[in-house]
């Protein structure tokens, strides 16, 4: 994963676009709206995160958005070298690390992990060793809120084919990923579907939070906590 990742590091975003251009949107106001989505289930919940852990931050894209409206401090994890740099170069130091898995330690302190998008490069194999690893970083009571392409929306199957990097990827379900939560020690809270209607339909928007338990969307998010 980290040579593929390497390999279009200079290019991600373009790379990008050209799978998610079928939606008419480009990849900032899928990031936004995947944490504002997690902001409110975590308002919902009553947790006030500070410190947060992007597990697969790429080139960090997520960073701003999960400090403006969530925590105050994220730690970045990726296994790609190239695409740490970028991130490093874009975000305050003040408020970000960014390092690669083996640089990082878990030690149960973070509130809040995040990760989007990256157990479909993970092998099934190497899949519950490296929940594990989050498990372990997440203090009791923490949250993890793991988003995935949902492979049963025809759109998100398009795009993985449209994207580079994602086409010999291998989709996780929504009912197998909460499986593999489980499996890993977390306790499942909520799945919801986003991201319904491309732009030439985001008039109706406005009714995808109602339509959020139902597997429509092209993305989801589980979200569960450690106990």
């Amino acid at each position: 994963m980290s040579n593929l990742f390497d390999e279009y590091a200079a290019d991600y975003d373009s790379a990008l676009q050209r799978g998610i251009s079928i939606s008419g949107e480009d990849k900032l106001f899928f990031a936004r709206g995947r944490v504002s989505w997690l902001k409110k289930c975590l308002d919902a919940a009553g947790a006030n995160p500070r410190l947060i852990l992007d597990f697969g931050c790429g080139t960090g894209s997520a960073a701003p958005f999960l400090l403006d409206l969530i925590g105050s401090r994220l730690i970045g994890l990726d296994p790609s070298e190239k695409s740490l740099q970028q991130a490093r170069t874009a975000n305050d130091p003040e408020r970000t690390e960014f390092f690669p898995p083996s640089g990082y330690q878990p030690s149960g302190s973070v509130d809040l992990a995040f990760c989007s998008g990256v157990f479909h490069h993970v092998e099934p194999d190497a899949r519950r060793d490296w929940l594990r690893y989050i498990f372990d970083s997440l203090r009791d009571g923490g949250f993890f809120a793991f988003w995935e392409n949902n492979p049963w929306n025809p759109g998100a199957r398009i795009v993985m084919r449209r994207t580079p990097f994602d086409r010999d990827a291998k989709a996780i379900t929504p009912a197998e990923a909460r499986r593999m939560l489980k499996r890993a020690g977390f306790h499942v809270l909520r799945t919801d579907f986003l991201f319904i209607f491309p732009h030439f339909l985001r008039w109706f928007r406005p009714l995808e939070p109602f339509a959020a338990p139902l597997p429509l969307g092209a993305q989801y998010q589980i979200l569960c906590c450690k106990r």
